[in-house]
């Protein structure tokens, strides 16, 4: 079936509302989850060739959360499809105002190669549980993982529901080219610019979930131990190839040799003496990023790790010191396993300087100074983040997870991913058996008393 014909066919689907009923939406969840359990083992085989990953990290970072968005969505998903009564103002006496979700019915999903399953099916399953029918667009550079989902997808379910589109660059352009009722993306800036722009070219609304480089501030007054164990895990989980990953770290100064003997401790413990070896450390995805990232170590300012293996496209956790904001590592997103930590002395300069620069997906801050620590977080602008942690408040169901700015738009995960792929319609239900007089002509002034009683207070 070609591509034109699948969208065609999604269109009608879309047209018919079918996906709109509330046991359809129940049973096209229940069929996923039913789906992925029984394939579990496809799933892990796959990612294992595309990225080298483990069982264990697999489903922490990409199955378990797509049950937990599964189950949680069947629970709610009555209560998240029900109208909302809202208060109706004195002008509107007697009536009732209320919201009504619906669906924007034809989506479009584009996937991204770092989490293939998660950062593709948890926006599938807010989009299927909000009563949309979808085309999934997962990353080519996640071959095995592409074609495990086209696979699982395409097999099980009505391409006029569901379909998943494999391919590159020219079929995402191609899907562009074509007028969806709402597109989500998942991946770079730079790519975000150019969907959002042919979205616009339909007036198609846009969920953007981009990057950026997401700081760690840490102060001198916290558990030395803890931030270090949880920033090493941060940045080794995935190989570092995480958009909420710490890019780099801010240390003060005070603080900033110790710290960095102990993140070089923890590195060693999260991927062991031999990360060539370990089956908890992945590779970089393929040779173009290996080379870029290699490009971003420098060898003179390397306090831990900095060796490479192109053959296996692999970089070991390299700790960089002294870096300098003017430093070439400071100027991307890494997203890879290289952390430039950086001394500072003053917390004005510190935020200062992450005012200056793009909002980041997500920003960390490690220690016990509460007023300090709410400065941070009141002074700058970022997508979501965490206090004495990583990359763990994605995990949380109830927090919209999306960037700000450079870093996104829009936001999902739970009611918020429902939110996301519904429109909400505002009704005002009146009466045909009161009617006041007082807004038909010929208007008067003893109206216009009445009508700033009613309208301005």
């Amino acid at each position: 079936m070609n591509l034109n014909e699948v969208i065609q066919k999604q269109r009608d689907f879309a047209f018919s509302g079918k996906a709109k009923d509330l046991s359809f939406r129940r049973g096209a969840l229940k069929k996923l989850k039913q789906i992925l359990l029984e394939n579990e083992q496809a799933l892990y085989q796959a990612i294992h060739q595309d990225f080298k990953k483990s069982q264990f990290e697999t489903y922490m970072t990409e199955l378990s959360l797509i049950h937990h968005e599964i189950n949680l969505n069947l629970k709610k998903l009555k209560r998240w499809s029900r109208p909302q009564r809202v208060w109706t103002n004195l002008a509107n006496f007697p009536g009732r105002s209320f919201i009504m979700p619906q669906p924007y019915g034809h989506t479009l999903i584009i996937g991204a190669w770092n989490y293939p399953f998660q950062l593709t099916l948890v926006p599938l399953i807010s989009a299927v549980a909000a009563g949309n029918n979808c085309i999934l667009k997962p990353s080519e550079l996640s071959s095995n993982a592409s074609k495990i989902l086209a696979q699982l997808i395409n097999t099980h379910f009505d391409p006029a529901f569901l379909y998943v589109a494999e391919g590159g660059a020219e079929v995402t352009q191609e899907l562009l080219s074509h007028k969806f009722d709402k597109i989500f993306f998942t991946g770079s800036t730079a790519i975000g610019k150019l969907v959002a722009k042919a979205a616009a070219e339909h007036l198609t609304p846009v969920t953007l979930e981009l990057g950026g480089k997401s700081p760690c501030i840490v102060l001198a007054d916290c558990d030395l131990k803890i931030a270090a164990q949880r920033i090493a895990w941060g940045k080794c989980l995935n190989a570092g190839q995480t958009c909420v990953a710490p890019d780099y770290v801010l240390v003060e100064r005070s603080f900033y040799e110790a710290f960095l003997s102990e993140l070089k401790a923890q590195m060693s413990k999260v991927v062991g003496p031999n990360p060539l070896q370990s089956e908890s450390y992945l590779r970089i995805i393929n040779a173009r990023h290996f080379q870029r990232l290699e490009k971003l170590i420098d060898q003179d300012k390397v306090y831990a790790g900095g060796t490479t293996n192109a053959a296996e496209n692999f970089i070991e956790p390299t700790i960089l010191r002294d870096i300098k904001f003017s430093d070439e590592v400071m100027k991307e997103e890494i997203f890879g396993p290289i952390l430039p930590v950086i001394p500072f002395d003053r917390l004005d300069e510190v935020i200062m300087e992450i005012k200056q620069r793009p909002h980041p997906l997500a920003l960390y801050v490690f220690g016990k100074n509460e007023k300090r620590i709410s400065r941070i977080l009141q002074e700058t602008s970022f997508g979501g983040g965490a206090v004495n942690d990583v990359l763990i408040h994605l995990s949380n169901s109830r927090l919209p997870f999306g960037g700000v700015g450079t870093s996104g738009m829009g936001a999902y995960h739970g009611e918020h991913g429902f939110k996301n792929f519904s429109h909400y319609k505002s009704i005002l239900s009146r009466p045909s058996w009161f009617e006041l007089p007082i807004k038909y002509a010929p208007y008067k002034g003893w109206k216009l008393k009445i009508i700033r009683l009613l309208l301005g207070s």
